[in-house]
């Protein structure tokens, strides 16, 4: 796992401190997920329902949606594919594993596009942006950070719930 993004370590730019922080959370969020017992990945321990898998799954279509469909303009399939029926859905045949190596390589391409890319660079016009002028790609990056840092701290909390890992 990556370490904490500390603010005094030294970075190239805005850029890899962005990168730092959503390599971090994501792999934090992988961690969690992968330390928990399989009944408890696909059971919810909350009111709203929603399970460990579910949080993995959606994550990778917040990366998906932000930066392929919507800073991109990339046509995407099924840019809600993580949604059925008003909440998150995984298909029962998707494993942890498989979910894992699936939001692992969207963060890569999340780290190509910023590398390649100026963070004062405006997203293509899209549906994503549901006729709004489109962000810049710094935007786009703090809202995946707030989205991921969120998320991890509902985690915590679940993972405290089903007695698995503690902490960051």
């Amino acid at each position: 796992m990556p370490p904490f993004p500390e603010p005094t370590a030294p970075a190239d730019g805005r850029a890899e401190v962005f990168l730092r922080y959503l390599d971090y959370f994501r792999e934090s969020v992988l961690a969690k997920v992968s330390a928990l017992p399989e009944a408890e990945v696909r059971a919810s321990r909350l009111p709203s329902g929603w399970t460990p898998l579910e949080l993995l799954r959606h994550l990778r279509f917040v990366e998906l949606r932000w930066i392929e469909w919507g800073f991109q303009g990339q046509p995407v399939a099924e840019p809600w594919g993580d949604w059925r029926d008003g909440r998150w859905h995984v298909p029962p045949e998707l494993s942890v594993a498989e979910l894992a190596d699936e939001l692992r390589a969207q963060g890569t391409h999340t780290r190509t596009v910023v590398q390649s890319a100026d963070l004062d660079t405006v997203g293509a016009p899209g549906p994503r942006w549901n006729g709004a002028e489109p962000a810049s790609l710094e935007r786009v990056l703090f809202h995946l950070v707030q989205e991921y840092a969120r998320h991890l701290g509902h985690l915590d909390i679940v993972t405290e719930l089903a007695h698995g890992p503690l902490g960051e």
